[in-house]
């Protein structure tokens, strides 16, 4: 996925007027990234794909000011939101950088602990990727990812899902499909074990995905910020307002007068170098 798309003023700007929503629908998934790394006091962490501060910041939080936090990200537009997020907190071991994860800046054995929420799905070259986490670790060091279970759930199916069923000519493009790669149980323990990581665990959980605002804002949101699905999205006829209304009847069904709930499949790998 190339840099720029990450990047992109829609994409940005969705995060900053939906901020506390955006925090909210991500917060349990959030939650099972930490409690995945089983992180001790004084550790010092490397976050991976951070995008705008999670769960960097949860993870400084927990810290309560020993060890270090380092959130990377190869676009700097998030990095800038993530920073913000900081700004005024006591959160003083905590720290954002541009970096690629295919090429790490750090030492060898640098950290003791490697999580990534949502980010292994989209990186470019998985075994190289593997490969660094591996090296600035430090040995006995824990690696954690959390990635997308298949496209075939809720959340998807009322959104996308909903859009490819109206118009049966579309298909989602081979790189949005990526966002689903590690659907098949297994796959991701495979690339950590293929990398050199022993004592691996591979489960499929599932967590609240649920967006406290109206069908109206969710949709607006999910077409601003998932960017790998943007070519299907971009190509829906502007003489079809029956699809919008079908997707919103699709998310009406879960909204309880406060927020749209859903339950999302993600799944969670865990590795020590």
């Amino acid at each position: 996925m190339p840099k720029a798309d990450w990047d992109s003023y829609a994409r940005v700007n969705a995060g900053e007027r939906f901020r506390a929503q955006s925090a909210a629908i991500g917060s349990q998934v959030t939650k099972a990234i930490v409690d995945e790394a089983k992180i001790v006091p004084g550790a010092h962490v490397l976050d991976i794909a951070c995008g705008s501060g999670e769960p960097s910041i949860s993870i400084a939080a927990l810290l309560a000011g020993s060890g270090r936090v380092v959130g990377i990200d190869i676009s700097p537009a998030p990095l800038q939101v993530a920073r913000g997020r900081v700004a005024g907190r006591k959160l003083g071991n905590v720290e954002f950088q541009q970096a690629d994860v295919h090429q790490l800046p750090f030492a060898d054995g640098t950290f003791d602990h490697v999580v990534s929420r949502l980010g292994v799905m989209f990186f470019s070259d998985l075994p190289r990727a593997m490969r660094e986490i591996h090296r600035v670790l430090k040995p006995g060091g824990r690696a954690s990812h959390l990635a997308w279970g298949p496209m075939e759930q809720p959340y998807f199916q009322a959104t996308i899902g909903t859009v490819l069923k109206l118009l049966p000519e579309l298909s989602v493009p081979a790189s949005a499909k990526g966002m689903f790669r590690f659907g098949k149980p297994g796959t991701l323990g495979e690339s950590l074990r293929e990398a050199g990581f022993q004592q691996i665990e591979e489960r499929v959980e599932k967590v609240p995905w649920n967006w406290p605002g109206t069908p109206e804002e969710l949709w607006a949101y999910f077409q601003d910020v998932t960017i790998p699905l943007k070519p299907v999205l971009q190509q829906i006829p502007p003489d079809r307002p029956e699809i919008r209304r079908a997707i919103l009847d699709e998310l009406q069904t879960r909204y309880d007068g406060k927020q749209v709930n859903f339950e999302a499949a993600v799944v969670l790998a865990s590795a020590i170098r």
